[in-house]
């Protein structure tokens, strides 16, 4: 299936995007409209930026996984 349907049907999920120079980002995946995939994506501290990136650039999007989660072993300490 190509990118752009899958795109589709992840609107408004986190989304890993790989481009065709290698690299790669993350976000939340806010549109796909006019040549161009609109990404919400985290910067620091409490910013958050709208990226976007032409669709010339952009060779798959991938869904994030779901999260597994994870069995902690939480002890008991007394101070002692």
């Amino acid at each position: 299936m190509p990118w752009q349907e899958k795109a589709i049907s992840l609107m408004g999920s986190p989304i890993g995007v790989s481009f065709m120079n290698g690299q790669g980002t993350s976000g939340v995946l806010c549109g796909l409209e006019n040549g161009e995939l609109f990404v919400m994506e985290y910067l620091y501290h409490a910013q958050f930026a709208m990226k976007h990136y032409p669709v010339s650039s952009i060779e798959d999007v991938h869904a994030f996984p779901a999260c597994v989660p994870t069995r902690y072993v939480y002890t008991y300490y007394d101070g002692i």
